[in-house]
């Protein structure tokens, strides 16, 4: 248990990080009068999270450019840094139940993604290391094949987190898409 905490403590620090980031990025503008900041800080939130869709759309072959081990670098960074600004544009002066939404389902979005890369690391080191293993102990392509074969059902883990990321992340963009919509409509232009 404790070694797991250990492996998992990269992605606690990278969360809690991005939390007093916001919160110390929003006192510094209020602190300088500058809060007004905050509400542009959302729409740039929003597009650095827009093109951190580009790796899910690599991966699903909907675009054929870019390296997918660069984008999902991309995707990991630009979520994280579009999160940090997007919680300075809501800071805690929410005023209504759809930016709540959208901000809750935000930050579980980013905690199931930490979660989602620690599994990801933890199934390719687990892989290389029991691949490192066979051969060491002698043990031909065809054995090494089946034994991958099932070593591979790690994947099924992957299978199982993308269940509760996507929805959510379906949650977040509809009520981030719901919060602009009504934002440009209301707004006094």
């Amino acid at each position: 248990m404790t070694r797991l905490i250990f492996r998992f403590l990269p992605q606690i620090i990278s969360y809690c990080v991005l939390i007093a980031s916001s919160i110390a990025l929003d006192y510094v503008l209020h602190l300088y009068k500058l809060a007004w900041i905050g509400r542009y800080l959302g729409i740039v939130g929003s597009v650095l999270i827009v093109f951190s869709f580009t790796y899910s759309m690599r991966k699903r072959k909907q675009i054929s450019f870019g390296s997918p081990r660069v984008l999902l670098t991309a995707h990991e960074y630009l979520g994280w840094i579009g999160a940090v600004m997007i919680l300075v544009h809501s800071g805690i002066h929410f005023n209504a139940l759809l930016p709540w939404i959208a901000a809750i389902s935000m930050m579980i979005v980013v905690a199931s993604g930490h979660v989602g890369k620690f599994l990801l690391k933890r199934a390719h080191r687990d892989l290389r290391e029991k691949r490192a293993t066979l051969i060491a102990q002698g043990k031909g392509s065809e054995e090494l094949t089946q034994k991958f074969f099932v070593e591979s059902l790690t994947v099924d883990l992957m299978n199982r987190w993308r269940l509760i990321h996507i929805p959510f992340v379906i949650l977040f963009v509809t009520m981030a898409g719901l919060h602009i919509v009504s934002i440009l409509f209301f707004w006094n232009w």
